[in-house]
């Protein structure tokens, strides 16, 4: 889970029909880009008469100054009945590791299956914009116990430069019960929230994120932050890479909801509120994981209307670890209906 993959089969066509269980207009490929956290049907046609072997093949995409895994996982393809050769060979369409325009031009070709009689539900129009820059980063190596130094530093990523500290308590029943208090008067006192809430809703120190970066914006600020978003509004999150410490793609995952991928780009993303963007709002994907390019952007946009506390994080494993996470609260609506359900193991009320 820590490399996205090109895959293909020796010889065969594939036909892409559908993205973390959403349909798409059909794409014939030779190979297909998927990033940890996605799912997508593919369809195959087992057409051939000759051999009766062909590899299937799962390639690293990482386009990156760092070393990384760039070993192959092959499997192979069987035709029953027909003769099973030993000597086989690697699909020749699969791009190189290091591809960007192949991921990139796939990616592009991902849309909705909608028509003009039977339309998406993308907001076409917003209440709330978020701004998320993603980086890796480094914070200094506190000494051992024997004194020495080891390592000068250590590697942590962060959204907004605030890199998730673990709280010491559970964040979703302090909130649940906090809520209980707040419209109990029998209830007893709350106790302290585990997290702030005022992560905020754009950098709080804006600069060139694609550009150089200078040394402060390496050190991430650890905290527990988690945004708030009220009941039924229409949010749009950009996320945008930076050139801070390792540049590259990050798959971003959204539990609680799928979402609408509107628009991707290279370089700095335009945050003056009255530039039109060029989104794609007639046909866009409805995923819960997107690849924000490396030194680009990606914007989402979607309805808050399912109440609860929602983690939001890179799916690059290493990188979730390290830090890049956060959880989003939708509050509750007006209703018990649209209100957040009670967690496991809390007693239900009779």
């Amino acid at each position: 889970m820590n490399e996205e993959m090109f895959f293909g089969v020796a010889e065969h066509n594939l036909t892409v029909v559908a993205q973390d269980g959403a349909y798409i207009k059909p794409i014939p490929t030779s190979y297909i880009m998927i990033t940890p956290g996605q799912t997508m049907d593919v369809l195959i046609t087992a057409n051939h008469t000759g051999r009766g072997s062909y590899y299937m093949v799962a390639r690293p995409f990482f386009d990156s100054r760092a070393p990384f895994d760039r070993y192959n996982a092959s499997a192979i393809l069987m035709y029953a009945g027909l003769l099973q050769e030993t000597s086989l060979q690697y699909p020749s369409f699969l791009p190189e590791a290091t591809a960007r325009e192949a991921a990139d031009d796939f990616t592009r070709r991902i849309k909705a299956l909608a028509t003009p009689e039977h339309p998406v539900d993308v907001p076409q129009e917003i209440d709330e914009r978020i701004f998320i820059t993603i980086s890796v980063n480094e914070l200094p190596c506190d000494l051992t116990p024997n004194g020495r130094l080891i390592l000068q530093s250590i590697l942590h990523a962060s959204l907004y430069n605030i890199s998730v500290v673990e709280p010491k308590s559970d964040i979703l029943l302090a909130y649940y019960s906090n809520l209980n208090a707040s419209h109990d008067d029998n209830a007893p006192t709350s106790a302290p929230l585990p997290f702030d809430d005022d992560f905020p809703a754009f950098p709080p120190v804006p600069f060139d994120y694609t550009g150089f970066s200078p040394d402060e914006y390496l050190l991430p600020s650890p905290g527990t932050k988690v945004r708030m978003i009220e009941y039924s509004k229409k949010v749009e999150i950009v996320f945008q890479g930076t050139n801070i410490g390792n540049a590259e793609n990050h798959p971003m995952h959204l539990h609680g909801y799928s979402f609408y991928l509107v628009g991707t780009g290279c370089g700095n993303f335009y945050t003056d509120p009255n530039y039109h963007h060029d989104y794609n709002l007639i046909d866009p994907p409805k995923v819960n994981t997107i690849g924000v390019p490396k030194n680009g952007w990606a914007a989402i946009r979607f309805v808050a209307d399912n109440p609860g506390l929602w983690f939001m994080h890179c799916h690059l494993e290493r990188h979730a670890s390290w830090g890049m996470d956060i959880v989003l609260i939708v509050k509750n609506g007006p209703n018990d209906t649209t209100s957040i359900r009670p967690p496991p193991g809390v007693p239900r009320c009779t």
